[in-house]
């Protein structure tokens, strides 16, 4: 299994902070962010990793170098233009050749067990990729995502509108009381996504999407896994958030 980190945003919403590091090397209990994830998949077993990376992509290069420190190998490619999320993973396809892979953000922090569940679940059948989630009764969050009985991914809607929304109650998708599960971006994937990111098209908020390939996948009759988060998941996405971790000492 090698596992490919999406790392090449600037992440605007920090202000200040991102003025000089990329958002995935801000520090969380003196450790930037995307070390804490490359430590977790280490710990699920994973050796082999590329980063994709774009603003101040030198800090990440030289921080993690090949990867000896960490006794992993470790890549790189650029994101040159910053056109979505569909199209960063291309960046590893020939690095992924046809090896499975974790495909996380670099800015998602989460229990380092997570990985191994994840690892567990996608092996127990044959998948062609695994979607993690979580639960809330609040149905604004994000990416809704909707399973079958054997919790195989069956739907994606990403950032529903309130119209949307209300079509979804009127379906039956959103009963009154229950958990809305959300798209918690870490996936696994066989190489077999990069059939459908080859294929996007920019989406109405005009980025290539790769929820749009997710959806695109299951539309296809590809079976994705699904994984409920258990514990900690965090998008470190503003200052707030950063801070909250900072004082957590707990993680």
């Amino acid at each position: 299994m090698k596992a490919v980190i999406l790392a090449a945003g600037k992440g605007t919403r920090m202000g200040q902070l991102t003025r000089e590091l990329p958002k995935p090397m801000l520090c969380v209990q003196g450790k930037p962010i995307l070390e804490h994830i490359l430590d977790g998949l280490l710990q699920a077993g994973v050796r082999d990793f590329f980063i994709v990376t774009g603003f101040r992509a030198e800090v990440i290069e030289d921080h993690f170098g090949a990867g000896q420190k960490w006794n992993a190998a470790i890549h790189y490619g650029r994101q040159m233009t910053q056109d979505g999320t569909g199209k960063a993973p291309e960046a590893a396809r020939e690095f992924v050749g046809e090896d499975d892979f974790v495909l996380t953000y670099g800015d998602i922090l989460v229990r380092p067990q997570t990985y191994g569940d994840m690892l567990a679940r996608y092996g127990r059948e044959a998948f062609s990729g695994l979607v993690t989630c979580t639960g809330s009764q609040d149905v604004t969050k994000g990416g809704l995502v909707f399973f079958d009985k054997d919790f195989c991914l069956r739907r994606l809607v990403e950032k529903p509108s309130l119209a949307q929304l209300e079509d979804l109650r009127r379906e039956g998708e959103l009963p009154p009381g229950s958990v809305a599960w959300y798209n918690a971006g870490i996936y696994i994937f066989k190489p077999v996504l990069f059939e459908f990111t080859a294929r996007l098209q920019k989406s109405p908020r005009g980025e290539y999407e790769l929820t749009d390939a997710i959806s695109a996948m299951v539309q296809a009759s590809h079976r994705l896994a699904g994984l409920e988060i258990q514990g900690r998941w965090v998008d470190v996405r503003d200052p707030q958030t950063l801070a909250a971790l900072e004082r957590d000492s707990g993680g």
